[in-house]
Order: C-alpha cells, then structure tokens, then sequence
C-alpha cells in the first residue's frame, strides 16, 4: 500500500493502483482530482470517513487524504 497524495496519484496514473481510499475530509479538490482520475482509469475508490481514521488504517500516526493498493 502506498500513502499520500503523490504517490496514490502516479500509481493510478501509471495503471498499477488496483484500489484507492479517500477520506472524505480532505480537501475537496484533491479528492476531486484523484476520483476522477480513478474514474478514468476504472479504478475502484473507497471513501473512508476521516484522514485521521485513513492513516491509523495504513499503520501510520498521522492522516492521509489518500492511500492506494499497488499491484505487486
């Protein structure tokens, strides 16, 4: 899994990101961004409630807007 909004970005930009979280708390133009990139792309987006919530599920202390799935 990889965090952040730059990286989450080149995954999905690269086709890589099988799946992409998004708190929905973060600030609306890179979510915008980022699910109509997913979009685009076919690839899945799921909303999690917090960045807060989305970090401490990606095993870091701090938030994230985004996190993503890479293929291995």
């Amino acid at each position: 899994m990889k965090v952040g909004t730059k990286q989450t970005t080149k995954l999905v930009e690269l086709g890589k990101a099988e799946m992409v979280y998004v708190a929905q708390d973060a600030d609306s133009r890179l979510v915008n961004r980022i699910v109509q990139l997913c979009k685009q792309r076919g690839v899945p987006v799921t909303f999690v409630d917090t960045m807060r919530n989305l970090g401490k599920s990606c095993g870091i202390d701090v938030g994230t807007a985004m996190a993503a799935v890479a293929e291995e």
